[in-house]
């Protein structure tokens, strides 16, 4: 959690996603006064006036108190260790141009035998930035011994990569087949551990993004195979953004935390001012992230203080107005959602989870065999996505279709076990690596009766449910995805009296009524042909500052591109009489990927 009050910034009781505000910086002195000119994104905690051009960066608990814990463990003076000495340049080992390699040896001290180890080149190049002939050193890219990309750096500090060339990380050949690796932020970071000796380093490619799709295709080869992973990004905030989505998508019971001391932001800056010697220390000192489960008052102190200062705040929206009203969502949360069949369920939860998605980066993975073959699933998606009949036209051009096409895949995943087996332990494995690999915050399955029950010996099946519905919990929890479970009800008997079937409720579900127990959020799907309503009765959520339970949010379902828009309830008056239909509805039919690069405020 980020102590924005703290700061001095309201966040309006919002806990996720973007909004805009007040600048605390420069409001007093602005003649319009109240203007929300300062955008804050609430799950990174960064901030920018559009304004004045104020920066600022919120910490959450765990930075501030490792901040806390570096101060004291390393206050130690600038004084050199006794063992350090300087790399010496040696001239007549020079391949490139003496300036480059001296720059390389006495002010970076890397070791000179690394510039022909790594193939280090030295090229002239017109940088964009600049939009000058410079000079640069080049790190070139290599994997299994084929060049696929270079990054060019000059003496000013620019930097480019070749356009279009695939992003892998830098000397990534170096780590296939190592027990153990060390990721750094940097290339210089890189080789300053391969002046010490180590030769199992990588460095990202672009430096400190959150966005990991690089390391994809290398988990299975590179990655999976690890007893041990070294996170040795630099010593600042957009490092530790990075330094905690590594270890989120590798693993936390693997991975170490290295720390360079106050005095120094990364590996290289380390090994300048104290040595490869010392360097090495800092990998035999690297923290192990605590076990998850295990804690104190005291390991709590912060995110205790920073909720006693902000109070419990709202969770993620979807822009639905009547929905967010009274349902907000939070990662690490398991929602069952129930409905009659033909009542709209999946139709309803997959512009749910767009929405997420669009709204707040949330990536998307589905078990969901109903929905095959994939590519009627995948045309769904893209009439809510678009607004437009998934088929050529006016509205669907091929420019569109291709942007289609490249969202979903970067969005967007099916798991549909090669095995042929549908087991939930199965079906979360799949899962767990879709968090490694791609990033997956939300995972829906749908529904529950395609998984395979499979019942141990002498284990009832109120037992097994309680198991699964455990199992979908924990892993929501642990890998702070929201799980969303789509469950059938039991038939239902109309009613005696006037002959009309009741809506559906969380105890109609087969098994147990642990559905509805155990769940963090329960939602109804209720539609009603003879009004012409979708209702979403809201039956559960578990903490009252997320939302509100026993209420619920109407919609008109829009059969031409599968949208729901709000509305309200009252008499209509037609042609065929008076009788209840929607009123006030709120029409949306534009094009979502017209307002949005891929992910962030598409509907604020």
């Amino acid at each position: 959690m980020r102590n924005f009050h703290k700061y001095g910034i309201d966040t309006h009781g919002r806990t996720s996603g973007k909004i805009k505000t007040i600048c605390p910086e420069c409001n007093a002195t602005r003649g319009h006064k109240g203007n929300k000119s300062f955008s804050i994104d609430l799950d990174k905690g960064l901030c920018y006036c559009h304004h004045c051009g104020h920066k600022f960066y919120v910490p959450d608990d765990a930075e501030e108190r490792e901040r806390q814990q570096l101060k004291e463990k390393y206050n130690r003076t600038s004084k050199l260790p006794s063992h350090f000495r300087r790399p010496v340049f040696d001239a007549a080992k020079a391949k490139l141009s003496e300036n480059l390699e001296r720059y390389w040896t006495q002010e970076r001290c890397l070791a000179q035998h690394l510039l022909a180890e790594l193939r280090i080149t030295e090229e002239c190049i017109m940088l964009p930035e600049s939009h000058e002939l410079e000079n640069c050193l080049c790190f070139n890219y290599f994997e299994n011994g084929t060049l696929i990309n270079t990054k060019y750096r000059s003496g000013r500090k620019h930097f480019m990569m070749v356009k279009g060339a695939e992003l892998i990380p830098y000397n990534i050949d170096a780590i296939l087949d190592t027990p153990e690796c060390i990721i750094t932020e940097g290339e210089f970071d890189a080789a300053a551990f391969m002046s010490a000796g180590r030769k199992d380093v990588i460095s990202v490619p672009a430096g400190a993004q959150n966005n990991l799709t690089w390391m994809d295709r290398f988990v299975d080869t590179h990655f999976e195979p690890k007893q041990l992973i070294y996170i040795a990004t630099d010593e600042d905030n957009s490092g530790r953004l990075l330094q905690r989505e590594l270890v989120r998508r590798l693993g936390t019971e693997r991975c170490r935390l290295v720390h360079f001391g106050p005095e120094c932001k990364d590996a290289n800056e380390h090994l300048i001012r104290y040595g490869a010697e010392s360097l090495l220390i800092t990998l035999a000192q690297a923290e192990e992230i605590p076990l998850e489960g295990v804690f104190t008052a005291e390991d709590r102190q912060d995110a205790f203080r920073t909720l006693f200062e902000n109070g419990l705040q709202r969770g993620a929206e979807t822009g639905w107005d009547n929905l967010d009203e009274n349902c907000t969502f939070e990662t690490g949360r398991f929602v069952v959602t129930s409905g009659f069949p033909g009542d709209g369920k999946s139709e309803f939860i997959d512009e749910l989870v767009l929405r997420l998605c669009l709204r707040h980066g949330w990536k998307i993975g589905y078990f969901s065999p109903e929905n095959m073959p994939m590519e009627y699933h995948l045309a769904k998606l893209s009439e809510k996505l678009t607004g437009h009949p998934f088929r050529p036209g006016a509205g669907m051009t091929e420019t569109l279709y291709n942007r289609v096409v490249r969202w979903l895949t970067d969005n967007v995943t099916h798991i549909l076990p090669d095995t042929g087996s549908y087991t939930v332990d199965c079906i979360l494995e799949k899962a767990r690596q879709l968090v490694r690999r791609r990033g997956m915050r939300i995972f829906v399955i749908d529904p529950l009766n395609r998984i395979d029950q499979q019942l141990e010996p002498g284990q009832t099946e109120l037992q097994y449910i309680t198991s699964l519905l455990n199992k979908l919990s924990r892993f929501a929890q642990q890998h702070k995805c929201l799980i969303i479970l789509v469950a059938h009800p039991r038939k239902v008997n109309r009613n005696t009296t006037n002959g009309e079937r009741r809506r559906a409720e969380m105890n109609d579900i087969n098994g147990s009524a642990n559905f509805g127990n155990m769940a963090d959020y329960c939602l109804i799907v209720d539609r009603n042909d003879d009004k012409e309503i979708v209702t979403i009765h809201i039956d559960k959520v578990r903490f009252k500052h997320l939302g509100s339970a026993h209420t619920n949010a109407k919609f008109v379902y829009n059969r031409i591109n599968g949208r729901y828009w709000p509305c309200e309830e009252a008499i209509v008056h037609g042609p065929d009489g008076d009788k209840p239909g929607p009123i006030n509805t709120v029409f949306d039919n534009e094009n979502w990927l017209e307002n949005t690069s891929g992910q962030g405020c598409l509907f604020d």
